[in-house]
């Protein structure tokens, strides 16, 4: 009766636990959902887009970031929820390093961007060199400009007169465009109870001096409204690090202790 009753709890012990398990699987499928959201807010607006972008800009395309960040997340969720369900080690070994290559990559760009913030600055300063000469192209592009020089009520890179890279909004005195020497509307102050947005309240700025300039835009460059920002957010800013870091970290940790409950299990088998 004994050697019966340890037969039975041998065949019904598992080395696997089911709440690890479900809870990868649940875990990996949520971020799973959420990457096909992101493809499909990417792939809307590139057929949206009224005409084709331009070969430059493809790379600093808000809609083809989203479409291969969604790709990548895709990738690697489906590995982490296949895997759980399955109990597939090879597909947990490929999620699981998956994530430690994208988490120790994103705390390689900290890292350096921390200790050679200069050379950080000035890649960033071409990315936004780009945006701003193709700031017509690209109507993502444009929206994206003009989200951040508001938010961060800033004009330009440097100051506001790197908008005299773009073709349109060249100072030269051969340009014949009706917006040379003009910013976008979104480097201007708010006027108090405007109702209307006056599209016209940068023409003619860059032809001013910083003083002058200040009193109908901002004229600082958003560089330094950046690094104001961050001084003056790091609480924030950790925490969305340590939000961006922590659900990576569990999911490298619990696909590891599944891969070995599983190898226990059919250790136990055999």
């Amino acid at each position: 009766m004994d050697r019966k009753l340890n037969l039975n709890r041998a065949e019904t012990f598992s080395f696997i636990n089911p709440w690890i398990r479900y809870f990868l699987f649940f875990f990996s499928f949520l971020f799973w959902v959420f990457s096909l959201l992101i493809v499909a807010i990417g792939v809307y607006a590139k057929v949206q887009k009224a005409t084709d972008t331009v070969r430059d800009t493809f790379l600093i395309d808000p809609a083809v970031i989203l479409i291969v960040v969604g790709v990548v997340m895709f990738f690697i969720t489906f590995c982490g929820c296949i895997g759980a369900l399955r109990e597939n080690i090879p597909l947990l070994k490929t999620f699981s390093f998956s994530l430690t290559l994208v988490f120790l990559t994103q705390l390689a760009i900290a890292v350096l961007g921390f200790f050679y913030s200069d050379q950080t600055r000035d890649a960033l300063g071409k990315f936004v060199n780009k945006a701003i000469v193709h700031y017509r192209d690209d109507l993502d592009l444009q929206n994206l400009m003009d989200y951040i020089q508001r938010e961060f009520k800033c004009c330009g890179w440097n100051n506001y007169t790197d908008w005299s890279w773009n073709l349109y909004f060249n100072c030269t005195q051969g340009n014949p465009s009706s917006e040379r020497c003009a910013v976008p509307y979104s480097c201007c102050t708010p006027v108090p109870g405007e109702v209307v947005i006056n599209t016209m309240c940068g023409f003619g700025v860059q032809t001013q001096n910083y003083l002058e300039a200040t009193k109908s835009i901002y004229p600082v460059g958003c560089a330094d409204r950046a690094v104001l920002w961050i001084e003056s957010h790091l609480l924030l800013v950790g925490a969305l690090a340590l939000g961006l870091s922590l659900p990576q970290i569990a999911g490298i940790v619990l696909s590891q202790i599944l891969i070995s409950q599983i190898q226990d299990e059919i250790s136990s088998v055999l």
